[in-house]
């Protein structure tokens, strides 16, 4: 099905690709669950790098990621502080809004694989230094390829 217009049609197409690699990362074919594992990641990252880096990250997400990353968005001028995982952890899984099928910390990483193949490595590796080591290591390290 297309709508007749470019740009939600590459939209949608661009996100199908991004649910289709997270489902393969999860090892599931839930797009429902990659949603809501999308969504609750993308919120709780948002939240922690803060306004001016959440803003230049968005700027980089395909129209409708975008939209599910800053839905339901209040600008804090402080980042969330959580240094620990587990911290990071029950950030994401309150953002889920009930609990994940997939174990929260693979959820994640995930996540954060799908942005790492999509989106510019140097910005992923700018977004990555921006936690404290702990929680850097949720983050994959890039090797060419996948």
């Amino acid at each position: 099905m297309t709508t007749g217009l470019d740009v939600f049609d590459t939209t949608l197409q661009e996100t199908n690709l991004w649910l289709k690699d997270l489902m393969d990362y999860l090892c599931t074919d839930d797009r429902r669950e990659a949603y809501r594992a999308l969504r609750a990641t993308l919120h709780a990252l948002r939240d922690r790098i803060g306004p001016e880096n959440a803003v230049h990250l968005g700027a980089q997400l395909p129209m409708l990621v975008r939209g599910l990353y800053y839905d339901g968005w209040t600008m804090d001028p402080e980042p969330t502080r959580e240094r620990h995982k587990q911290a990071f952890l029950d950030h994401v899984q309150r953002e889920a809004r009930a609990p994940l099928d997939s174990d929260t910390e693979a959820a994640v990483r995930a996540v954060f694989k799908v942005l790492r193949d999509k989106l510019d490595p140097a910005e992923t590796a700018k977004i990555a230094a921006l936690f404290p080591m702990e929680l850097r290591n949720l983050w994959p390290i890039r090797q060419g390829g996948r």
